[in-house]
């Protein structure tokens, strides 16, 4: 069953427990015991509890004193996430130095792709920005963000440069963030993104698009971002108000 590699045996048995509660559990169902689960995969109970802290790391289980170990909603978990979003405080939260360089602020034409996905009619004026996202000094994403124009008239490329996109909405033009819905999915990095990432021209990568609405469920933000596979790690679903 457990495979002669690299992998620590406590790593395959995460992937073991982590299938079984997304596809098998429910939330809030108990588990197995670290003494039951070490008789049952043949493992020290040392193994068995550095799975259980990766899990309850992760955030797929927790624990409650004297009663067991349960698997958790992961929908709650992924809502609570998203306080206010933010790459800087995600960096600093890290212990890195987040930096952003604004490549591009533009007003373009939304075409059939971008009208599509920011809920405007074709050809409606839209704001295009480039970002490179860095820490400590390298480069972590590359972003491209479109916003409809009739909501952000006033916004220029100086407002970017001092603060957050997101303070901007709600701060410049009181336009507060509900909830954001992203996905991702592995990629390679192109040719011209590379040289910006500073990766080679098809290096892993993860490719994320991101649609953020306000509270009148209105689309604000649609971004397309590109990101080094070996550096960055992301979860999914974001809600900011209940």
């Amino acid at each position: 069953m457990w495979e002669k590699r690299k992998q620590p045996l406590y790593d395959q048995l995460v992937e073991i427990l982590k299938e079984q509660i997304e596809t098998e559990l429910e939330p809030n169902n108990m588990l197995p015991s670290e003494r039951e689960l070490s008789k049952k995969y043949g493992l020290s109970r040392t193994t068995v509890r550095l799975a259980f802290q990766e899990l309850e790391k992760i955030g797929y289980i927790y624990r409650q004193h004297g009663k067991g170990t349960f698997v958790s909603n992961m929908r709650n978990q992924a809502t609570d996430l998203y306080e206010s979003y933010s790459f800087t405080e995600h960096m600093k939260a890290l212990g890195k130095e987040p930096k952003t360089v604004i490549l591009e602020f533009a007003i373009v034409e939304a075409n059939k792709y971008f009208a599509k996905n920011l809920g405007l009619k074709l050809g409606s004026k839209v704001i295009k920005i480039k970002r490179l996202r860095l820490a400590d000094g390298r480069p972590m994403m590359l972003e491209r963000s479109y916003l409809p124009y009739h909501k952000f008239l006033t916004l220029t490329r100086e407002d970017l440069e001092k603060k957050a996109l997101y303070k901007i909405f709600s701060e410049n033009f009181c336009e507060i963030v509900k909830m954001a819905d992203e996905e991702f999915y592995a990629s390679i990095v192109s040719e011209g993104d590379s040289k910006l990432l500073k990766v080679q021209a098809g290096a892993p990568g993860l490719q994320l698009l991101r649609t953020t609405y306000n509270v009148d469920n209105e689309i604000i933000e649609y971004t397309i971002s590109v990101a080094r596979a070996d550096q960055f790690r992301y979860k999914v679903r974001h809600n900011r108000l209940p």
